[in-house]
């Protein structure tokens, strides 16, 4: 059986104490046996019965009362050491424990007091609910705001979780904005974990103060079960971070019991996001190209750059699959500029006149350096900052306004011309578009595709199309799929538009035969790496 270090020092503070009242023990031993012949020859004297004192003996009993209190010095300092030993490995065990910042227990102790935890609760016939906490859009509080306000926010979320929790509770911070609760509970009380689950969330959704400004946070919360012993820490932290992330999938600021068929759905995930990193190096990422066009002429104007990814191992894989797992693992950024630096590389062999506008994630208008990044691909490619159109969805504006502000106002200063797209489903005010130097309105697809059927949905893009008017903001409608869309849209006086009645999303060898079929493409074509199996169309208008 293997002895533990806790252990070897006891062992060794006990031998301390031994040796210590040994040396007292001895000397008072020592006295008793030497003492009373010095006392007798002391008495002797004093009474005239006999010589004077031994010296030998007087010397002795000053010897002995010198040992009785070297001894009870030394076993005084023996347990002063003792107890600044073990004050001393208090500290340090607290301080390997706890996570400074909250004062909670960090990521080792919980998974070794949980697992106990557990065992307790099954033996007792209870079970375990482990709570995974994460902060939303934690990462742009550090980003905006610095990370002294990170802190904060964390720090009142810590007490706000404390101040919920029965004192009873675990509670655990595993590193960054996640925070971990375990508490047991009985299997007829299930209820009462989701009403506890869903204060803290509501407690949470709230903003924190940091030097005068007010942070906004929410939360997302998955919930794991113990029901049995042979249940580990580990699985049960895997199991709540699963159901967290699905809490983020389907909106925030909400909390989700784990179930097994979501383990599935977050290996798919977890491909996704390791296919999409080992592809960017390897080019797999590249830039299609949706033509724009006047609508009463059929004159082509630009392109919409959207993003393809062609895997070796999955095939063509369309967007709406990989772009917010991107998002969701913070390489949109990257990926986004890289795409966009070949679109750039790509467009400058198009006439001056033809546009390529690209779409920006929401996320990337949280980077208070993405001006300074777009402006360095144009640099870095040559690119004119006229053919460049940036697009901006409408939700994106309201997260923070002022950093989106500042970005646009950089980018309008580069010459760039910028686009508010998805206008009608976000909730844009006429002064955000007043504040704002954008150049033209994008109607969403969904009130366009409506448009014929729904009398609602046509009013709505008539008054955007008004509202265009007089802002003196041309309308772009995306999603025009046939003549009688165009024809309407026309006459309602929407002078741009895009989607498959004009083409589809071209590869840029495609796009390059397009151009140079219509004289505007002043360098030669990118050689076609092979026949076109697409189910692109042409363009159906001519120029």
């Amino acid at each position: 059986m293997s002895v533990t270090s806790k252990q070897l020092d006891r062992s060794e503070g006990a031998r301390r104490e031994i040796i210590a009242g040994g040396i007292v023990v001895a000397a008072i031993l020592l006295f008793v046996g030497t003492g009373s012949n010095v006392m007798r020859a002391i008495v002797q004297t004093l009474s005239g019965l006999g010589g004077g004192p031994d010296q030998a003996l007087a010397a002795a009993l000053v010897l002995n009362v010198a040992l009785i209190l070297f001894g009870w010095r030394r076993y005084e300092d023996l347990n002063r050491e003792i107890r600044e030993k073990t004050e001393a490995e208090q500290r340090a065990r607290y301080l390997a424990d706890t996570d400074p910042l909250t004062g909670f227990l960090n990521r080792r102790a919980l998974l070794a007091t949980g697992q106990r935890q557990i065992a307790s609760a099954i033996a007792d016939k209870r079970q375990v609910a482990l709570f995974l906490l994460d902060l939303d859009h934690f990462k742009t509080v550090n980003d905006i705001h610095g990370h002294a306000a990170g802190d904060r926010v964390l720090q009142v979320a810590a007490e706000r979780i404390s101040a919920i929790l029965p004192p009873n509770a675990t509670k655990a911070r595993l590193g960054g904005d996640e925070f971990v609760a375990m508490l047991a509970f009985d299997p007829a009380a299930r209820a009462d974990i989701d009403a506890l689950a869903a204060e803290l969330v509501t407690a949470l959704d709230n903003s924190v103060n940091h030097d005068g400004q007010q942070i906004r946070i929410g939360a997302s919360l998955g919930i794991s079960l113990a029901s049995d012993a042979s249940v580990t820490m580990e699985t049960m932290v895997r199991q709540a971070d699963i159901a967290m992330y699905h809490c983020k999938d389907e909106g925030r600021n909400r909390h989700i019991w784990f179930e097994p068929g979501m383990e599935m759905a977050v290996q798919v995930r977890n491909q996704i996001e390791t296919g999409i990193r080992e592809g960017m190096p390897r080019g797999e990422f590249a830039p299609h190209f949706e033509p724009q066009v006047d609508i009463a002429s059929g004159r082509l104007l630009g392109f919409e750059m959207l993003m393809r990814w062609d895997s070796p191992e999955y095939g063509m894989i369309p967007p709406e699959r990989f772009i917010p797992v991107a998002e969701e693992s913070g390489i949109i950024g990257e990926l986004s500029l890289q795409v966009i630096r070949d679109a750039m590389e790509i467009a400058k062999r198009w006439d001056p006149s033809i546009m390529l506008a690209v779409n920006i994630s929401p996320q990337q208008l949280k980077d208070p350096w993405f001006s300074q990044k777009l402006t360095k691909l144009l640099v870095e490619t040559g690119f004119p900052a006229a053919q460049l159109e940036v697009e901006i969805t409408e939700s994106s504006l309201f997260e923070n306004l002022p950093l989106v502000r500042s970005i646009v106002t950089s980018l309008k200063n580069q010459g760039v011309s910028l686009s508010l797209d998805d206008f009608g489903t976000g909730y844009s005010s006429l002064s955000h578009l007043r504040a704002l130097p954008f150049d033209r309105i994008k109607i969403d697809r969904s009130f366009i595709a409506a448009m014929r059927g729904s009398p609602d949905a046509q009013a709505i893009v008539v008054a955007i199309v008004r509202l265009g008017e007089s802002l003196a903001m041309p309308i772009t409608a995306e999603g025009v799929e046939d003549e009688a869309t165009a024809i309407e849209l026309t006459r309602l006086g929407c002078s741009k538009g895009q989607g498959w009645y004009f083409g589809r999303a071209a590869s840029a060898a495609d796009t390059d035969r397009l151009l140079a079929e219509r004289g505007l493409l002043r360098a030669p074509m990118v050689p076609p790496a092979g026949p076109d199996t697409s189910e692109e169309t042409p363009l159906r208008k001519s120029a």
